[in-house]
Protein backbone atom coordinates (compact mmCIF):
# COMPACT_ATOMS: atom_id res chain seq x y z
CA UNK A 1 0.00 0.00 0.00
CA UNK A 2 1.50 3.34 -0.82
CA UNK A 3 2.13 5.89 1.85
CA UNK A 4 -0.48 8.28 0.36
CA UNK A 5 -3.05 5.50 0.21
CA UNK A 6 -2.46 5.04 4.04
CA UNK A 7 -3.30 8.23 4.91
CA UNK A 8 -6.08 8.75 3.13
CA UNK A 9 -7.45 5.34 4.94
CA UNK A 10 -6.61 7.24 7.72
CA UNK A 11 -7.84 10.58 6.87
CA UNK A 12 -11.62 8.58 6.27
CA UNK A 13 -11.19 6.89 9.52
CA UNK A 14 -10.58 9.92 11.53
CA UNK A 15 -13.58 11.67 9.52
CA UNK A 16 -15.66 8.88 9.83
CA UNK A 17 -14.89 8.98 14.10
CA UNK A 18 -15.37 12.49 14.04
CA UNK A 19 -18.70 11.81 12.46
CA UNK A 20 -19.73 9.96 15.07
CA UNK A 21 -18.59 11.66 17.56
CA UNK A 22 -20.17 14.83 16.43
CA UNK A 23 -23.28 12.96 16.43
CA UNK A 24 -23.05 11.76 19.53
CA UNK A 25 -23.70 15.12 20.97
CA UNK A 26 -26.93 16.01 19.08
CA UNK A 27 -30.10 16.55 21.27
CA UNK A 28 -33.12 18.05 20.01
CA UNK A 29 -36.12 19.61 22.17
CA UNK A 30 -39.83 19.53 21.33
CA UNK A 31 -42.45 20.84 21.82
CA UNK A 32 -45.36 18.83 21.92
CA UNK A 33 -49.47 18.24 21.68
CA UNK A 34 -50.25 22.10 21.32
CA UNK A 35 -53.60 22.80 21.88
CA UNK A 36 -55.72 25.73 20.80
CA UNK A 37 -59.25 26.57 22.10
CA UNK A 38 -61.44 28.83 19.93
CA UNK A 39 -63.14 30.87 22.69
CA UNK A 40 -67.08 30.79 22.92
CA UNK A 41 -70.25 33.36 23.08
CA UNK A 42 -73.06 32.04 25.28
CA UNK A 43 -75.39 34.73 26.44
CA UNK A 44 -77.86 33.47 28.49
CA UNK A 45 -80.92 35.34 31.08
CA UNK A 46 -81.23 34.54 34.20
CA UNK A 47 -84.84 33.52 35.15
CA UNK A 48 -85.16 34.73 38.90
CA UNK A 49 -82.91 38.04 39.01
CA UNK A 50 -82.52 37.99 42.42
CA UNK A 51 -81.26 34.56 42.37
CA UNK A 52 -76.95 33.88 41.00
CA UNK A 53 -75.73 32.74 37.94
CA UNK A 54 -76.06 28.82 38.68
CA UNK A 55 -77.02 26.95 36.32
CA UNK A 56 -81.14 26.34 37.11
CA UNK A 57 -80.99 29.97 37.23
CA UNK A 58 -79.82 30.86 33.55
CA UNK A 59 -82.56 30.12 30.08
CA UNK A 60 -82.07 30.98 26.79
CA UNK A 61 -85.76 32.36 26.36
CA UNK A 62 -87.71 33.39 29.31
CA UNK A 63 -91.12 34.83 28.85
CA UNK A 64 -91.54 38.37 28.33
CA UNK A 65 -94.12 41.50 30.08
CA UNK A 66 -97.76 41.07 29.40
CA UNK A 67 -99.07 45.16 29.86
CA UNK A 68 -102.24 46.17 30.05
CA UNK A 69 -104.54 49.50 30.26
CA UNK A 70 -101.92 51.58 28.10
CA UNK A 71 -102.69 54.99 27.69
CA UNK A 72 -101.10 58.00 26.80
CA UNK A 73 -98.48 58.97 28.62
CA UNK A 74 -97.86 55.31 30.53
CA UNK A 75 -94.64 53.86 31.26
CA UNK A 76 -93.45 50.51 32.84
CA UNK A 77 -89.93 48.93 33.63
CA UNK A 78 -89.36 45.24 32.64
CA UNK A 79 -86.11 44.23 34.32
CA UNK A 80 -83.86 41.53 32.97
CA UNK A 81 -80.47 40.03 33.71
CA UNK A 82 -77.78 38.57 30.88
CA UNK A 83 -75.11 36.72 31.67
CA UNK A 84 -71.65 35.68 29.88
CA UNK A 85 -71.81 32.05 30.01
CA UNK A 86 -69.19 32.00 27.31
CA UNK A 87 -65.09 31.72 28.05
CA UNK A 88 -64.77 35.26 26.33
CA UNK A 89 -65.74 38.80 26.64
CA UNK A 90 -68.67 39.52 24.14
CA UNK A 91 -70.06 43.07 22.82
CA UNK A 92 -73.69 42.97 23.35
CA UNK A 93 -76.69 44.56 21.30
CA UNK A 94 -80.39 44.20 21.47
CA UNK A 95 -83.32 44.72 18.84
CA UNK A 96 -87.23 44.08 19.01
CA UNK A 97 -88.45 41.67 16.64
CA UNK A 98 -91.80 40.86 15.23
CA UNK A 99 -94.72 39.87 12.60
CA UNK A 100 -96.70 42.65 11.90
CA UNK A 101 -99.25 40.04 11.90
CA UNK A 102 -98.99 39.83 15.72
CA UNK A 103 -99.23 43.95 15.70
CA UNK A 104 -102.45 45.16 13.09
CA UNK A 105 -102.88 48.23 15.40
CA UNK A 106 -99.15 49.54 14.71
CA UNK A 107 -98.52 49.99 18.20
CA UNK A 108 -94.90 49.41 17.43
CA UNK A 109 -94.86 53.02 16.34
CA UNK A 110 -96.65 54.58 19.71
CA UNK A 111 -94.19 52.57 21.99
CA UNK A 112 -90.88 53.57 22.97
CA UNK A 113 -88.02 51.75 24.76
CA UNK A 114 -85.62 53.02 26.77
CA UNK A 115 -82.41 50.52 27.73
CA UNK A 116 -81.01 51.56 31.25
CA UNK A 117 -78.07 49.86 32.72
CA UNK A 118 -78.69 48.56 35.82
CA UNK A 119 -76.16 47.53 38.55
CA UNK A 120 -78.24 45.58 40.76
CA UNK A 121 -76.10 46.37 44.59
CA UNK A 122 -77.90 45.01 47.04
CA UNK A 123 -78.91 41.56 44.64
CA UNK A 124 -82.31 42.10 45.23
CA UNK A 125 -84.25 41.99 41.73
CA UNK A 126 -85.62 45.20 41.65
CA UNK A 127 -84.15 48.68 40.46
CA UNK A 128 -83.76 51.37 42.58
CA UNK A 129 -83.21 54.69 41.41
CA UNK A 130 -80.16 55.01 42.73
CA UNK A 131 -78.80 51.14 40.93
CA UNK A 132 -79.83 52.81 37.57
CA UNK A 133 -76.58 53.63 35.60
CA UNK A 134 -75.99 55.53 31.45
CA UNK A 135 -79.14 54.94 29.00
CA UNK A 136 -77.94 53.27 25.88
CA UNK A 137 -80.63 55.48 24.24
CA UNK A 138 -84.65 55.64 23.48
CA UNK A 139 -86.57 54.51 20.55
CA UNK A 140 -89.74 53.22 18.88
CA UNK A 141 -90.13 49.60 18.88
CA UNK A 142 -90.10 50.03 14.91
CA UNK A 143 -86.64 51.82 15.41
CA UNK A 144 -85.53 49.32 18.38
CA UNK A 145 -86.34 46.48 15.32
CA UNK A 146 -84.23 48.09 12.96
CA UNK A 147 -81.58 50.20 14.18
CA UNK A 148 -80.98 48.46 17.95
CA UNK A 149 -78.96 49.30 20.62
CA UNK A 150 -75.50 48.23 21.70
CA UNK A 151 -74.81 47.49 24.89
CA UNK A 152 -71.65 47.40 25.80
CA UNK A 153 -69.66 44.60 26.62
CA UNK A 154 -69.70 41.67 28.95
CA UNK A 155 -67.08 39.64 30.56
CA UNK A 156 -66.37 36.71 30.69
CA UNK A 157 -68.77 35.16 33.90
CA UNK A 158 -70.00 38.29 34.42
CA UNK A 159 -73.87 39.54 34.72
CA UNK A 160 -75.23 43.24 33.18
CA UNK A 161 -78.57 43.94 34.79
CA UNK A 162 -80.44 46.32 32.69
CA UNK A 163 -84.06 47.84 32.64
CA UNK A 164 -85.82 47.82 29.67
CA UNK A 165 -88.41 51.34 30.31
CA UNK A 166 -91.34 51.10 27.73
CA UNK A 167 -93.63 54.27 27.49
CA UNK A 168 -96.04 56.32 25.43
CA UNK A 169 -96.75 59.83 24.32
CA UNK A 170 -100.10 60.58 22.76
CA UNK A 171 -102.05 57.19 22.22
CA UNK A 172 -104.99 58.01 20.28
CA UNK A 173 -109.21 56.70 20.84
CA UNK A 174 -108.55 55.08 17.49
CA UNK A 175 -106.31 52.53 19.70
CA UNK A 176 -108.86 51.41 21.80
CA UNK A 177 -108.45 48.24 22.46
CA UNK A 178 -105.68 47.51 19.84
CA UNK A 179 -103.01 44.44 20.95
CA UNK A 180 -99.76 44.09 20.07
CA UNK A 181 -97.41 41.26 20.79
CA UNK A 182 -93.40 41.95 20.58
CA UNK A 183 -90.23 40.05 21.11
CA UNK A 184 -87.11 41.62 21.79
CA UNK A 185 -83.35 39.50 21.67
CA UNK A 186 -79.89 40.34 23.20
CA UNK A 187 -77.32 38.84 21.06
CA UNK A 188 -73.52 38.59 21.68
CA UNK A 189 -70.44 38.49 19.42
CA UNK A 190 -67.11 37.62 20.97
CA UNK A 191 -64.43 40.45 21.03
Amino acid sequence: MHASAGVLVLVLLLCSFAGVAYAAFVDKGQVLGSTFSVGSADLKLLRDLSLGADGANLADEIQGPSFSNISSNWTADYLVKLYNNGSSRVTVTTNSDYLTANDPDELRQLIYVEIIEWNDANSDGTADETELGVSYGRDTIVKWKTQGFSLGSIDAGAVKGLVVRFSTGTVSDTKQGAVGIFDFEFNSIGE
